[in-house]
């Protein structure tokens, strides 16, 4: 039956790829992306050769504003029947800053928006679109455990603060360094994963929701924020981190996030999937009282 996966995050990297797999394993799929009109049209619109069916909606995922009318336009279309049966959303863009200082339109910390905020509105707004079972999809990462066996000491661990405190930009001290913008970014993947596993308490039975860590995969252009010696190691240095297990090559990386949202791989509603298997998030990371709190927070931020 055709239905529709909605994906952010596809026009580079690991989303790349997996929406080509995506696309490759599924022609019952029709998969729209929402990115920047400035990812570049010629790009996107490659996904769409050999006939697969795809289309485009812009958005800027800094804005609030942009993400809600491209939640609008994606439900319009829904409704109207130029889309078929919405049943996947994957929440695979995501930033990292150089301080913790950048705010967007809105006036929030911007890792924190793209990160959290934007995946939520999305899924808040399509929440009632969905036609079970459905899939719901959010890239997390490892650096949410903060230990030196999942960061390799090149990313702090989470500094969890209330969450009317995490949205707003100097939640962490040193905010113009680099370490307070990768602790913004380390606490915004755990904060996705509270959201999962709020989310599987609330959406209806049928509609999972799954945090999916890719592992650290080198060169994907999440350090594009970075200074150019760290963009030149990242890019260059980093990669033949791949040929041992302290890291995951983009392509696999990408292969185990198509399987996840096609549910090759299997995982029940609230699950954390490491690659190619479920796995416990850190235990940091399963607090519901936490989870709660970040819901209405979230609720409020985006209203």
């Amino acid at each position: 039956m055709q239905h529709t996966i909605v994906m952010t995050g596809a026009s580079r990297g690991i989303g790349r790829v997996a929406a080509e797999r995506i696309l490759r394993l599924s022609s019952d799929v029709h998969l729209l992306v929402v990115a920047r009109e400035s990812s570049g049209a010629l790009p996107l619109a490659e996904l769409g050769a050999g006939g697969r069916t795809f289309s485009h909606v812009a958005a800027d995922l800094g804005s609030l504003d942009s993400v809600r009318c491209a939640a609008t336009e994606i439900r319009d279309r829904l409704e109207r029947g130029e889309l078929p049966p919405l049943r996947g959303f994957v929440g695979n863009a995501g930033v990292q800053y150089t301080n913790a200082l950048t705010a967007g339109p809105d006036g929030f910390e911007s890792t924190f928006t793209v990160n959290v905020l934007a995946n939520h509105l999305f899924v808040r707004l399509l929440a009632d679109c969905f036609v079970a079972p459905a899939r719901i999809v959010i890239t997390a990462s490892d650096t949410h455990f903060g230990d030196f066996r999942h960061n390799l000491g090149m990313v702090p661990g989470p500094a969890w603060k209330s969450p009317d405190v995490l949205a707003r930009t100097g939640a962490f001290p040193r905010p113009d360094t680099a370490t307070a913008g990768r602790t913004a970014y380390s606490t915004s993947k755990l904060a996705a994963i509270h959201l999962v596993h709020e989310y599987a308490r609330r959406l209806p039975h049928g509609i999972d929701a799954i945090a999916f860590n890719p592992g650290f995969v080198p060169g994907t252009g999440l350090a594009r924020n970075a200074g150019p010696l760290a963009r030149f190691a990242v890019r260059r240095i980093m990669p033949v981190m791949t040929l041992t297990p302290l890291a995951t090559g983009r392509g696999a990386a990408g292969r185990h996030l198509a399987d996840v949202v096609l549910g090759t791989t299997r995982a029940p509603s609230g699950s954390y999937v490491d690659r190619g298997r479920v796995a416990r998030s850190s235990q940091e990371s399963y607090d519901p009282g936490r989870e709660r709190d970040l819901w209405a927070a979230a609720e409020r931020l985006t209203a």
